[in-house]
């Protein structure tokens, strides 16, 4: 893993994300099948003993985010699930902001 130092619109992207699990409407399988493809291809486990439908946004985006900065992938099902990150980033941030502006 490399080393990662967060870059502020990173910060942004955590701090608007509720600290509380949320309701990611049709977008959830989405989300949480990237989390199991990270998770399966990298041998990793993001949130032991958490069902997806648990971990808090903020928790979630932050994790993605790390991953994103620091994973390396060694092989094209690694590729494949890391590509996803940016994307699967985006969706959460943009259901954050409409989450704010809810509020």
């Amino acid at each position: 893993m490399k080393t990662y130092i967060p870059e502020l619109s990173e910060q942004r992207m955590i701090k608007r994300a509720p600290n509380r699990p949320i309701d990611f409407g049709t977008d959830c399988d989405y989300i949480f099948s990237c989390l199991q493809d990270i998770e399966r291809s990298f041998e990793l486990q993001g949130f032991p003993g958490l069902a997806p439908e648990q971990i808090p946004a903020r928790v979630l985006i932050r994790q993605f985010i790390v991953w994103w900065r620091t994973l390396e992938p060694a092989n094209a099902n690694q590729q494949t699930a890391y590509a996803r990150l940016p994307g699967t980033i985006r969706l959460i941030d943009t259901i954050s902001s409409w989450w704010a502006e809810r509020a």
